[in-house]
């Protein structure tokens, strides 16, 4: 299973229906939290997600809407007796930022928080998958991430595996895996009977940035690309001036990436009462495209090939 929940979806500034920036990764059980605005955990609470199974925060750069819920989060886990390890990723600073919230709250937590600092390009790599830091076009140093997952094993053909002679049971089993038997003498390797491997999902979030190569790079053939639309083209100036992007600026890179869905997020408090101009300019350059909105889920399928 692999879903995205989206926390926080507003600009700089939070508006009666969007928390600042927050995006919760769900994979196979495991929880990934991207930003962590003010007022994250809560936003947690009330999706119900639990805080046990989150290993990780991936904080994009140090502008307050998308760092400021981070302390109050790592205190409520240690008030919940958490006593596992979490890591925060981010670019440069992260390390002074854990050090800083950390002293100044005289916190005496019950579990150890590793903060990383990642570059443009460094790879963290996960069981299954791994997530690569991309670097962005913000007023401050800022970091985009890719989660990729690695590649499935291709289709078990039991038909043909039959018709090798061989009997259904344990060596199926030894086959898909990529082990070769012997069959009556006969030697029946697993590239036979199993077919090319297949694709693994990937999940593309920029945090705030106007477009860029970088991020174009990284999302090709994305399944999601969720991408900084804070302003109409009508404000491209600002946008340009500010280092966000428009929602036509995104829509437009999302097409050349060749990405199966854009979704448009960092969604300026102009836009209150009435986003859909983000959503009509979008579409007229890329069709699958939607507004994140507080608490709206994604599924991921599998890909067949």
């Amino acid at each position: 299973m692999l879903r995205i929940l989206f926390l926080g979806t507003g600009g700089s500034l939070p508006t009666r229906n969007r928390n600042p920036s927050a995006i919760m990764v769900s994979r196979e059980g495991e929880l990934l939290l991207f930003d962590c605005g003010e007022g994250t955990q809560q936003q947690m609470m009330r999706a119900k997600t639990g805080m046990k199974a989150l290993t990780s925060i991936f904080v994009t750069h140090f502008h307050a809407d998308h760092m400021l819920g981070v302390p109050g989060l790592i205190q409520t886990m240690s008030f919940l007796g958490r006593t596992e390890p979490l890591q925060i990723y981010g670019p440069q600073g992260v390390k002074e930022f854990v050090h800083v919230f950390i002293g100044l709250g005289y916190y005496k937590l019950r579990f150890e928080v590793e903060a990383v600092e990642l570059s443009p390009g460094d790879i963290v790599k996960r069981d299954g998958y791994y997530i690569l830091a991309i670097g962005t076009d913000h007023s401050v140093p800022s970091l985009g991430y890719a989660l990729t997952e690695e590649p499935r094993r291709g289709r078990f053909d039991r038909e043909k595996a039959i018709a090798l002679g061989v009997p259904p049971g344990p060596l199926f089993s030894k086959l898909h895996n990529g082990v070769d038997v012997v069959v009556n003498g006969q030697l029946i390797r697993s590239d036979d009977v199993v077919g090319q491997k297949r694709a693994g999902r990937k999940i593309v979030y920029t945090g705030d940035t106007r477009p860029c190569e970088s991020i174009l790079l990284a999302s090709r053939n994305a399944d999601v690309l969720i991408h900084d639309s804070t302003l109409a083209s009508d404000q491209e100036e600002w946008a340009k001036e500010s280092k966000h992007s428009t929602a036509f600026e995104a829509a437009t890179l999302a097409k050349e990436a060749d990405v199966a869905s854009l979704v448009l997020t960092h969604i300026s408090s102009r836009y209150t009462d009435d986003a859909s101009p983000l959503l009509r300019e979008a579409q007229e350059v890329f069709e699958n495209v939607m507004i994140a909105e507080d608490l709206m889920e994604m599924d991921i399928p599998l890909k067949d090939k």
